[in-house]
């Protein structure tokens, strides 16, 4: 299974979940696990996702996001799970 984890980070807006959540279907990336959160205004969340069966390129599902953050006015990272694994080992 190859995974990745999605972060989002910004003011609280509606349409947040569902606008990520919908590149996560156009992609056909499976969300294994969610989490959020709203802190005052800021919103948090973290997807573990399933890229296994994705439709695109890893580089093409962070452009998406990358639109989708831009629209919204937060930020979205996807990194790979070895990757987020190693950074927060050290």
């Amino acid at each position: 299974m190859e995974k990745a984890v999605v972060t989002v980070l910004g003011v609280d807006r509606v349409g947040i979940i569902a606008d990520t959540s919908a590149v996560m279907k156009k992609c056909n990336i499976n969300i294994l696990d969610i989490s959020q959160t709203i802190v005052q205004d800021m919103f948090t969340m973290m997807m573990i996702v399933d890229l296994t069966n994705g439709n695109r390129p890893f580089d093409n599902v962070k452009e998406e996001l990358d639109k989708v953050a831009l629209d919204l006015g937060v930020q979205i990272k996807i990194q790979h799970m070895d990757i987020f694994q190693s950074m927060h080992r050290i």
